[in-house]
């Protein structure tokens, strides 16, 4: 059971990955004068829905945590709104961590936000697609040695990889070097 397992997690992380790079080469078959430096807005919502939309059909396939729970329509409905409010308000916590550690209020706003939209997307929606709308179920696999799976346990390594990642590509910012990739907020996401 464990190595099937781990097969579908490392299928799963891979395709994950291959839809990350499928948004930096496929929007610029469509979209004149792309690149990620020059129409990062762009990148950034490709990015996220790209992302999505593969964590959002793997999970649906591979059915880590198969629950035998209730299956009306009603509860699927009211459980993907759920998911949805979560993922809002992720957005707007990230948002608002953002500005409080220093990115610009009011002239970059819409880069801000759709940073925090792409950062939701690569530690929310995992989480929501894997647990759920469960709070409990978030803060025991958050909290020390509450992982009971290897999914639960690549989900922790990838949201704090993602949020460790995001703080590291911020420290070029500040620098002198004036390049393209060090404006708000290229850096931290690549």
């Amino acid at each position: 059971m464990k190595d099937t397992d781990i097969k579908r997690l490392l299928y799963t992380h891979l395709l994950c990955i291959f839809s990350i790079i499928l948004s930096i080469f496929i929007p610029s078959f469509f979209l004149e004068n792309f690149s990620i430096l020059e129409t990062h807005l762009t990148w950034l919502c490709i990015c996220s829905v790209f992302v999505t939309a593969v964590n959002l059909v793997l999970y649906l396939v591979v059915k880590p945590n198969a629950s035998s729970k209730r299956s009306s329509l009603s509860y699927k409905v009211v459980r993907f709104l759920k998911c949805c409010i979560y993922f809002l308000m992720s957005c707007f916590f990230f948002h608002v961590i953002f500005v409080l550690y220093g990115a610009p209020l009011i002239e970059l706003v819409l880069e801000t936000f759709l940073f925090a939209v792409t950062l939701s997307t690569f530690t929310t929606v995992p989480c929501l697609c894997l647990l759920g709308p469960n709070i409990k179920a978030w803060l025991r696999v958050f909290s020390r040695n509450g992982v009971t799976s290897i999914w639960e346990n690549s989900l922790q390594i990838t949201t704090i990889s993602s949020f460790i990642g995001t703080w590291l590509g911020a420290f070029p910012i500040p620098l002198d070097w004036e390049r393209p990739w060090q404006v708000w907020p290229i850096s931290c996401t690549l």
